[in-house]
């Protein structure tokens, strides 16, 4: 018996192999979208800076989000390790690094302004100094003694200050100021002064 014409019959055989491999590259591409693991790419966004919140893996372990902090850095010796060294070469200059330097330490209590015409206290003090910024005596050239406690006070700040710039040029130094006593108990130096009315 003769086979009937085949008719209708679409005559393409890359057709099916065309179809299976589309829908492999789609199930694939939808698996590897479900498990895709962090990409290791930075991102250009803001999110390069945040850091992340899981405690699981500290910044620290991540090198673009590594803080400059924790590279020391080189810093210059503070003076606070020791004492200043003062390169006058006599008392008078001396007196304006021991003022500043008493300012430095009493901040708290310089009086801010010119002078009232009328002061509490007004005392003329010498103060010896060694080699090593210690003070050694204090003699009063003019004492404020109707205010006792001002002068005890005044004693105690230089006493507190210690150890002042070392004399390097001189091994030791006498210098003498002028203490002006506001009634607020803040005080100015003759030496740094902002003038008084």
């Amino acid at each position: 018996m003769p086979e009937a014409p085949q008719q209708n019959r679409p005559n393409h055989p890359f057709l099916p192999r065309a179809l299976l491999a589309l829908s492999a590259a789609l199930g694939l591409g939808w698996l590897s979208g479900c498990s895709t693991p962090p990409s290791s790419q930075p991102s250009t966004g803001p999110a390069t800076s945040q850091v992340p919140s899981s405690p699981s893996q500290p910044a620290a372990t991540r090198p673009e989000t590594l803080p400059q902090a924790v590279i020391p850095a080189a810093t210059p010796p503070s003076p606070a390790l020791g004492p200043i060294k003062s390169t006058a070469r006599n008392a008078r200059d001396y007196r304006k690094d021991a003022a500043s330097h008493l300012y430095a330490r009493h901040s708290q209590h310089i009086y801010k302004g010119r002078l009232p015409p009328m002061l509490e206290a007004v005392g003329v003090l010498n103060v010896d100094i060694d080699h090593q910024g210690s003070v050694k005596t204090m003699q009063w050239m003019r004492a404020p003694r109707h205010v006792p406690q001002v002068m005890q006070q005044i004693e105690r700040m230089v006493k507190s200050a210690a150890p002042f710039p070392l004399p390097q040029h001189m091994g030791q130094v006498t210098y003498t100021d002028v203490w002006l006593w506001h009634q607020s108990g803040k005080f100015q130096l003759d030496t740094l002064t902002e003038g008084q009315d």
